[in-house]
């Protein structure tokens, strides 16, 4: 373990929640996104440089993953048990799906962005970051 981590732990679990607030990792105060997906250069509290951060494609895979693993089973089960009209399924379950994507996707940025930052992933174990 090289001297940078000794001299400061960062604990996963405090950076992964601060995360999912969309919130800076580091102080917990100032806003990690601007805008609905967009990260921050800096935190504006405590000057956190989250230039580093390379989340890509990995939150909105994480919103797939987690979305279809909620719906699939309960359009079975829906299906199933109510058999309802086609229409009024695929309106009810479309909403759905939109709705939590969108509810999901900037929360596991945050969450993708913390993680890289407690684990000093890329750049965020330079000096600085």
């Amino acid at each position: 373990m090289d001297t940078i981590a000794k001299a400061e732990t960062r604990p996963l679990g405090p950076a992964l929640f601060k995360g999912w607030r969309r919130k800076c990792p580091r102080c917990g105060s100032g806003p990690l996104l601007k805008g609905y997906l967009k990260v921050r250069e800096t935190c504006s509290v405590c000057r956190q440089d989250f230039r580093p951060q390379r989340a890509d494609d990995g939150p909105a895979y994480l919103t797939i993953l987690i979305v279809g693993h909620l719906m699939a089973p309960m359009l079975h089960v829906v299906f199933v048990n109510l058999r309802p009209e086609p229409l009024i399924m695929f309106t009810i379950f479309a909403v759905g799906c939109v709705a939590l994507s969108l509810y999901l996707l900037p929360r596991l940025k945050g969450v993708v962005v913390a993680f890289q930052w407690a684990r000093r992933l890329g750049g965020f174990g330079a000096p600085g970051h």
